[in-house]
């Protein structure tokens, strides 16, 4: 049976992940840090919900997981308003965290393998971008190749746990 908090942590995994990938293409620097403002907030609450419910179920491993998730969304957030430039340290140790709290959560068998094999994608991309950053490579939060590859599967599993969320008979 769903509940309103479930439905709560889907409606706002989805708009973490529709408003943060469309701030990584916008032209405005306003319009991009007002987006990806929203898109941490949601996805903050969604990872508290997420981390309350397996919690409570005992799925110490994924709570803790949507826990380091949370930080690295808020540090992510923080650094948001200081512009693309400035937010390069803070945007290094939130992907970080992104990574580590992907692979907390895949390590259980809790989700289907494909999320499983999408959140270890992600991670792979967002420690290998993070390493970058810190050996001196001139990364920004919208950079391409990466970090920019990392986020269609970082959208991909949100997907999937969105679907875990709101599929019936769960």
């Amino acid at each position: 049976m769903r509940s309103n908090l479930d439905t709560v942590a889907a409606i706002g995994l989805a708009i973490g992940g529709a408003l943060g990938m469309a701030g990584t293409f916008v032209a405005s620097d306003a319009l991009r840090e007002t987006l990806w403002a929203i898109d941490g907030t949601a996805l903050v609450v969604a990872t508290a919900l997420l981390t309350m419910k397996y919690q409570r179920l005992g799925n110490d491993c994924v709570a803790a997981g949507f826990l380091t998730f949370l930080a690295g969304e808020s540090l992510l957030l923080a650094g948001n308003a200081a512009g693309l430039q400035a937010s390069v340290p803070s945007y290094a140790g939130g992907i970080s965290l992104w990574a580590a709290a992907l692979v907390m959560v895949s390590v259980p068998n809790t989700f289907a393998i494909w999320m499983r094999l999408t959140a270890v994608v992600a991670a792979a991309l967002f420690v290998a971008s993070a390493g970058m950053i810190l050996w001196g490579a001139p990364l920004l939060p919208t950079s391409s190749p990466l970090p920019a590859a990392g986020y269609p599967f970082l959208v991909l599993t949100f997907i999937g746990w969105i679907w875990t969320l709101v599929r019936p008979g769960r």
